[in-house]
């Protein structure tokens, strides 16, 4: 007996990776090559937006992440300014709070409450970025078993 799934098939996917050349091929950084190759090719049509477009063998083969044939769309965004990125710069009162990564005192205190939650024998998904963190406040003698993404 067995249960089978159907596979979800967008009709769409709209994607964005780093670079790419003519015939579709992309390079995606960092996170973005967790889901937008998958996703362009459950679906349909793919349309890639790419910061960088190339022509056909500017990419070595090593460095395509998706194959053009997954690609039907390509088009080169404009202006990539990262607006949710802000510069914030410490005041120098927090100096007592700062941890081993030396930062400023308020991620460090929310990666130490993130790590109270581990309990022995637990398996942890500690995600992508700062979780990642609380791996370094695991008390001595504690088990656990640890998952990233990066």
């Amino acid at each position: 007996t067995y249960v089978m799934e159907e596979a979800i098939r967008g009709d769409f996917a709209l994607i964005k990776a780093w670079k790419g050349d003519t015939n579709g091929n992309l390079m995606f950084r960092a996170t973005a090559r967790n889901f937008n190759p998958d996703c362009a090719k459950a679906a349909k049509i793919a349309i890639a937006e790419v910061e960088e477009l190339v022509q056909p063998g500017e990419l070595k083969p090593d460095e395509i992440h998706l194959p053009g044939i997954y690609v039907h769309r390509i088009v080169q965004g404009g202006k990539y300014d990262k607006r949710i990125e802000k510069l914030t710069l410490s005041t120098g009162s927090d100096e007592g709070s700062r941890g081993k990564g030396g930062g400023d005192g308020s991620r460090d205190r929310i990666v130490r409450r993130a790590a109270k939650e581990f309990r022995d024998g637990m398996y942890v998904n500690l995600g992508i970025g700062v979780p990642t963190l609380a791996s370094n406040y695991i008390p001595a003698g504690m088990r656990v078993e640890l998952q990233s993404e990066n």
